[in-house]
Formats: C-alpha cells, sequence, structure tokens
C-alpha cells in the first residue's frame, strides 16, 4: 500500500477536501515567505551589522535554497501528504524521527506568527496615524491581527483564496512597484557600494566573517516554499502541482527580494547614517524622501497587507502540521484536533491551536525569553527542513533512486545529498554565536532552545499511546 493509499485510509471520515489548484498551493507558499516581510524585516539589521554589502547573502542563500526546494520536490511528488517535513520524515525513517520533525516544525511556526503579528502591528500603526512606540498600541493591533488571520483560515477555501490574491498584488506593487520606481527615478548611490561591509578593499576579495553573516541573515527571507507540501492533500494532482509550486514561489519570490533590496539599497538618501544606527527604519525613510509622506502612507498600507498574508500562510501551515500529527494519534488530544468541519471540511480545530500557540508566544514578547525564542525561529526552520534533508540523502545512499514523478534524473543524489550538507551548514552558520557583548543564554539561544524543546519533546513522546 502506498504512503497516499495509506493516509486515504487512516482518514476515514476526516478525509480532506481537494480544492486548492497548483495556483492556490503556488500563492500560499508565496503568501507565507512574502517579499515584503522576508525583506523588510531583515532590511535594517543587515545594513547596519554589515553594510550594503549584505546583499551578497541573498544570491548565496538562494542557491542553497534552491537545492532544498529540489530535493522537496522530488519528496513531495512521491508523498503527497498533508504535513509536509513530518510525513516526509515519518514515511523515510520512521514514526519517532518524523514526529520529532514535526515537533520541530510545529514550534518554529507560531513562533514565526507572534514575531511577524508585532512588525505587522508596527506597521498598521503608522498607517492608522497611531503611536508604534507605544506597548498598548502594539498589543491591541497584533491581537487583532492574530484574530483576523484566524478567522481568514477558518471561513472558508475560497474566501482564503481571495485574500491571499489580493495580498499578492499589494505584495507586488509594495516591492516590484517600488523597486522599479527607486531605480528609475531615484538612484542615488552607485551599485559599487555593494561591496561596502563584505569586501576588503586591499585585496579587493570577500572578508569571510560578515559575509556569512549576510547569509545567515538572509536565510530568513527564504523560507516558507515548503508551505504548498503543507496542504498536499488539498490540492487536485499534488504529484505534480505541488512540485512546481514550491520552485516557482521560491524562484519568483527571490528574484522579488534580490531586486527591491537592491533598488532599497541605491536609493538611500545617506547611507553612512543608516550604517551608523542613526536612521531607526531606513526603508520608511528613504521612501518618504523620495514619494513624501503621501507615498509613504501609501506604501505603509501594502506593508501591512504583506505582513497580514504572510501570517495567513504560517497559521495554514503549521495547522496543517498540527492536524497530520493529529490524524496519526501523535499529538495529545488527537480526535479533537484531527476533527474537520463545514462543508469545506477544513481543519477548524487545528488553526485555533495555532492561534493559541501564537498568543502564548505574542504574550513572551514582552519578557527576554522571547528573544532567544525569536533568535531559535530563523534556526528552527533549518533544523525542520534537515530532517527530510537529512533522511532523503540517506535514502538515496543506501537504497538508491526511488520512482517519483518529479525527478532530476541522473542529478537527482547530487543534488538531493548536496542540500542536506547545505542545511547542515546554513543551520550552523545561524546558530553560531558572533557576539561576546550579549549574555551567554542569548549567545546561545539555538542550542538551549532545541535543548529544552528536545527534553520536552521527549517527556511529551512518551506519554502518547505506543505505535
Amino acid at each position: 500500500m502506498s504512503a497516499v493509499e495509506e493516509a486515504g485510509r487512516k482518514a476515514g471520515q476526516t478525509e480532506l477536501l481537494r480544492d486548492f489548484t497548483a495556483t492556490s498551493a503556488f500563492s500560499l507558499a508565496f503568501a507565507f515567505i512574502s517579499p515584503i516581510v522576508a525583506l523588510y524585516s531583515i532590511f535594517t539589521v543587515g545594513l547596519t551589522m554589515v553594510g550594503p554589502g549584505f546583499w551578497w547573502g541573498f544570491p548565496i542563500t538562494l542557491a542553497g535554497q534552491m537545492l532544498v526546494a529540489l530535493s522537496f520536490a522530488m519528496l513531495v511528488s512521491r508523498l503527497p501528504l498533508e504535513g509536509s517535513i513530518y510525513q516526509w520524515s515519518r514515511h523515510l525513517l520512521g514514526p519517532t524521527y518524523g514526529w520529532f520533525a514535526g515537533w520541530a516544525y510545529i514550534w518554529t511556526l507560531p513562533i514565526a506568527i507572534a514575531a511577524v503579528s508585532l512588525g505587522g502591528a508596527g506597521f498598521l500603526a503608522q498607517f492608522l496615524g497611531l503611536d508604534s512606540t507605544s506597548k498598548p498600541v502594539t498589543i491591541m493591533l497584533a491581537l487583532a491581527l492574530i484574530a483576523g488571520i484566524t478567522l481568514a483560515n477558518t471561513i472558508g477555501r475560497k474566501f482564503l483564496k481571495v485574500i491571499i490574491g489580493l495580498c499578492i498584488v499589494a505584495e507586488i506593487i509594495g516591492s516590484i512597484g517600488l523597486g522599479i520606481v527607486f531605480l528609475g527615478l531615484y538612484q542615488v548611490n552607485d551599485i559599487s557600494v555593494l561591496s561596502e561591509g563584505v569586501i576588503d578593499p586591499a585585496t579587493g576579495g570577500f572578508m569571510l566573517p560578515p559575509l556569512l553573516f549576510g547569509v545567515a541573515i538572509a536565510g530568513w527571507a527564504f523560507v516558507g516554499f515548503e508551505s504548498a507540501g503543507s496542504i498536499a492533500e488539498e490540492v487536485k494532482d499534488p504529484q505534480r502541482a505541488v512540485p512546481k509550486a514550491m520552485i516557482y514561489s521560491l524562484l519568483f519570490v527571490s528574484t522579488i527580494v534580490a531586486f527591491s533590496a537592491l533598488a532599497v539599497i541605491l536609493a538611500i538618501p545617506d547611507l553612512a547614517a543608516v550604517r551608523a544606527g542613526s536612521v531607526a527604519d531606513p526603508v520608511a525613510a528613504t521612501i518618504e524622501h523620495h514619494l513624501g509622506p503621501v507615498g509613504l502612507h501609501f506604501m505603509t498600507a501594502t506593508f501591512v497587507i504583506g505582513f497580514i498574508a504572510c501570517m495567513v500562510g504560517l497559521q495554514a501551515s503549521v495547522s496543517r502540521v498540527i492536524w497530520a500529527l493529529a490524524r496519526e494519534g501523535d499529538l495529545p488530544f488527537a480526535k479533537t484536533l484531527a476533527k474537520l468541519s463545514g462543508e469545506d471540511r477544513l481543519p477548524v480545530n487545528a488553526i485555533l491551536a495555532a492561534a493559541v500557540m501564537s498568543l502564548v508566544f505574542f504574550a513572551l514578547s514582552f519578557t527576554n525569553i522571547y528573544m532567544m525564542l525569536l533568535t531559535f525561529t530563523t534556526a528552527g526552520f533549518y533544523i525542520s527542513f534537515l530532517f527530510p534533508a537529512l533522511a532523503a540523502a540517506y535514502e538515496r545512499i543506501t537504497q538508491g533512486v526511488k520512482p517519483s514523478s518529479f525527478n532530476l534524473g541522473k542529478w537527482s543524489g547530487v543534488v538531493t545529498i548536496t542540500a542536506a550538507v547545505w542545511l547542515i551548514f546554513q543551520t550552523a552558520n545561524i546558530s553560531w554565536p558572533r557576539f561576546a557583548e550579549l549574555p551567554w543564554y542569548e549567545n546561545w539561544a539555538v542550542l538551549l532552545v532545541v535543548s529544552i524543546l528536545a527534553v520536552l519533546g521527549f517527556i511529551v513522546r512518551a506519554f502518547l499511546p505506543k505505535r
């Protein structure tokens, strides 16, 4: 019996409705990655900590992540199952290995939602003319955003498609449109500024430490393409549709992010002030300098929509992973979490559970613990990716080629193994303690949080029914 047939047999009355198309899967992955969130969440950090040369982290990270996307595309064409990372790992190396893959992913995504809700609340406050530095304002708006995306995810697939479609239009205006305007009309700096911070003036070669930090920063920008696999059992002809959605979403978003970043860097009126940390928000300052308050207000609206789109995609993805684990009896309250509701047969209880988890992490956003969790978030994606990537590489080495609808022929093994090596490198690169001035628990936050989650995972796993 194939993995797909096995999933259908176990689903019974909880079989999902196949109402998403290849375009829907692409759109969800596009929204999850979100060019606006991908870029503007890391832009200020990259400029101030590395310099304009942090831009080189984008093409390097894209090359590595494209290997991962191709490897995952081969996996999902064989195993088009809800829950993506969890299911692939489970079917390749067994239930326990798969469970910990799902466990890592389930923790990563709600933390990301909480973080993105804070960023979105800041832009929303600016758009509404409220004090974006006020904690009560930030709290109320962030909670409203989480409530809004939860409603969007539970009301029905058709409504969800419309929301994501509108968000993508806003993303394109806010990223591509702004980039074209800046490059065409408001270029201030020469492209040679991209050497600042990463090129040694004496030798003309790359300086490895800042370049690696730029790659680590860019790591946040190119995750989320795997979310198309999280809804595989809701997609028509998933063996062919989902691999394309993964690859195209990564290619489109990465191109937009790199283009927009280049345009903004070249349009910044005072790079020295930005590098010195004198400009709190270089993107907003650059937009207002060139386009005035009206232009800034319009662009802020597109930024808000971009953050909402990202949150919708994040919550949809994690809810499907929760549902997939619950269907297998791999979570507490499994029967409740595996229930599907309404004519659209949506995992409403799993969506609500994801919302509650996000609210818990949001409540921690005003503590030092949250900084540790936030540091873990980017690394958490790559750690989660490592589970199926390592399993796929092991299978390729020990068992050879497996037939799939999507494959790369003689290059399949090279891509699969190299993707795993890249993920090991990038996980270590992101987790590396670079700042001696920080408290030890923040410098080693990734290792510390991983250790805590691993121990907690073993405890939870011990109380689950043996399978």
